[in-house]
């Protein structure tokens, strides 16, 4: 068979502990068979980023800037555990905090649906994609504890050395804790305008929400340059291929949400989307069944799976025993990368190829065959529990199947 050409490069980030093996299973049984490919290949792997200390993850996102596409492997972020295990010269950062923070991006993660897994709030019909904006708040903060008559302020010093104070709070009668949290102007518009841009890219409505009625500064900075942003670059545009973007309270979005069908972006600030990224994909049955895309504002795009590395099963692979890991989110996190390089160089036949590879994918579960985790809240009658690499051959089967459709 003729394989499918490819005219620009995808950025491959390669991994660590299962999901590193998984990655070369997919390649092996459903890519390289029909794809000549094409990859600017960094290993992200916790023993090469220690070897590089850590500048082949800095070089792997400026590839991204470069070639617009990537597709990632989970990776381990170290802890002190980690420290020891892999004798780290020290404790290197996320590699996901840190491709983000180049490229300046915005997360979306959305459930994959399948037949046989019903969501636990059944008027779920159609997936809701979380956009967590990634930068800030909670995950930069500055905290103290303070001891009893201390007093807090908050000061800031402008550039001409001029200071202005304010109160926080006066601890005369118990002691306590602060917290200083901080977002920038530029972080909050780049995470509006990727979110417009992937609501206009997908055809989809999208909600925002904060609690700027408590927070009148803070999060009133958020909704302010959102609705700035919306009515002077995109409502036209909005209003010409039928979305909406709509603003909330969190509270009455959460209200909302649970009352929908899905078929929506959800904008979310960093815990907020942290949050509800994780209740969003176990509403709907499982984190291994959860895409995640990495957007900048100008059009850059990072596909991975939004679980981790899949450690305890890492351990009993290298027992030598069979592992029935659920590989379906990186498998669509190639799908993605693969058809967003098709669109992006005008090949139709790549973005066709990962149409069918989503659908053998979606068509080797609703068959019954599936990892145990599937196994476990499927509702199917005849379900067969297979291992990993079982699992892939027989989507390639189905893959193979459907190359005249």
């Amino acid at each position: 068979m003729k394989k499918i050409k490819m005219k620009t490069p995808l950025v491959e980030m390669d991994g660590d502990e299962m999901t590193r093996v998984i990655w070369k299973m997919i390649k092996d049984i459903l890519i390289l068979p029909y794809i000549d490919l094409k990859t600017e290949y960094y290993d992200l792997g916790l023993e090469y980023r220690n070897k590089t200390d850590d500048k082949v993850t800095v070089e792997s996102a400026e590839a991204t800037k470069k070639y617009g596409v990537a597709v990632k492997c989970a990776t381990i972020t170290p802890n002190a555990a980690r420290m020891e295990e892999y004798e780290l010269k020290e404790m290197w950062k996320s590699p996901n905090g840190t491709i983000r923070a180049i490229l300046d991006g915005t997360v979306f993660r959305a459930p994959i649906l399948v037949d046989g897994v019903t969501p636990y709030i059944p008027t779920w019909t159609k997936p809701i994609t979380i956009a967590r904006h990634a930068y800030g708040d909670v995950y930069k903060n500055t905290e103290m504890q303070i001891e009893k008559g201390s007093k807090a302020e908050l000061k800031v010093t402008d550039k001409n050395g001029n200071e202005k104070t304010e109160l926080i709070y006066d601890f005369s009668d118990s002691d306590g804790i602060i917290q200083g949290l901080h977002n920038k102007d530029k972080s909050i518009e780049g995470f509006a305008r990727s979110c417009f841009n992937y609501a206009l890219d997908t055809k989809q409505d999208l909600w925002f929400a904060t609690k700027d009625t408590i927070s009148k500064k803070y999060d009133h900075r958020f909704k302010d340059i959102f609705a700035d942003i919306y009515e002077k670059e995109y409502k036209a545009r909005f209003e010409a291929v039928g979305i909406e973007y709509f603003y909330t309270l969190i509270d009455d979005a959460v209200a909302r949400v649970i009352r929908s069908n899905g078929g929506f972006i959800w904008a979310c600030k960093n815990y907020d989307g942290d949050v509800m990224s994780d209740m969003v994909a176990t509403a709907y049955g499982s984190l291994a069944m959860m895409t995640s895309v990495l957007v900048s504002p100008d059009g850059k795009y990072e596909y991975e799976a939004a679980h981790g590395t899949v450690q305890r099963h890492y351990y009993r692979y290298l027992k030598g025993e069979k592992t029935s890991t659920n590989p379906v989110a990186t498998v669509f996190a190639w799908s993605g990368a693969l058809r967003k390089r098709g669109e992006l160089d005008a090949t139709p036949e790549l973005c066709k190829y990962a149409d069918r590879l989503e659908k053998a994918i979606l068509q080797t579960i609703s068959d019954g065959v599936m990892t145990g985790d599937l196994a476990a809240i499927s509702s199917l009658k005849n379900k067969q529990t297979v291992d990993t690499e079982t699992f892939l051959i027989e989507t390639g089967k189905r893959l193979w199947s459907m190359q005249d459709e």
